[in-house]
C-alpha cells in the first residue's frame, strides 16, 4: 500500500504544480515558468485548473499523505506533509473565495506548492518505514 499512496502523492504534487502553470492571472510566477517550458497552451483552461484541477491534485496528495499514516505511524511525517496541500488549498479557495487579499492567497499558494515539492523530494530520499507500538511488534531472537 505505501508504494500506491506514495504514488498518488507525486501525482498529486505534480498535477497542483501543472495546475499553477496554466494561471497567469492568479499565479504570474508559475505561469511564466509554465510558458518558458512550453506549457503555455493551458492557459486556455484556467479556470478549470484554478477552480476543480488544483484543489482535486492538492486534495489527492493530501489524502494520499493520510492514508500512508495508516502504513508508518508517524505522526510527524504525516503532518509534515500535510502542510504543504493544505496551504495550497487555502491559497486557492482564498483567492476564488474572496476570503484573502490576492497577494495574501498567492503566496501562501506559492509556500504550499514549495513545501509539497520538497516534502516529496525528502519522501523519495528517505522514505517511510513502518513504525509499530511497542507492545506489537516481535523481539528478535538470538540463535546460538
Amino acid at each position: 500500500m505505501s508504494v500506491i499512496t506514495r504514488t498518488i502523492d507525486k501525482i498529486g504534487v505534480i498535477g497542483a504544480i501543472v495546475g499553477s502553470f496554466s494561471c497567469a492571472m492568479c499565479f504570474p510566477a508559475a505561469a511564466t515558468l509554465g510558458a518558458a517550458i512550453g506549457l503555455g497552451f493551458l492557459s486556455h483552461w484556467e479556470g478549470l485548473f484554478v477552480h476543480w484541477l488544483i484543489p482535486i491534485f492538492a486534495g489527492v496528495a493530501l489524502l494520499a499523505t493520510v492514508m500512508d499514516w495508516f502504513s508508518h505511524h508517524q505522526w510527524q511525517r504525516t503532518l509534515l506533509g500535510s502542510i504543504g496541500p493544505v496551504l495550497a488549498l487555502i491559497g486557492v479557495f482564498g483567492m476564488t473565495h474572496h476570503f484573502l487579499a490576492k497577494d495574501q492567497a498567492r503566496g501562501i499558494f506559492y509556500t504550499g506548492l514549495i513545501v509539497m515539492f520538497l516534502i516529496s523530494i525528502w519522501d523519495m530520499v528517505n522514505p517511510a518505514n513502518r513504525r509499530c507500538a511497542t507492545g506489537g511488534c516481535e523481539t528478535p531472537t538470538q540463535h546460538g
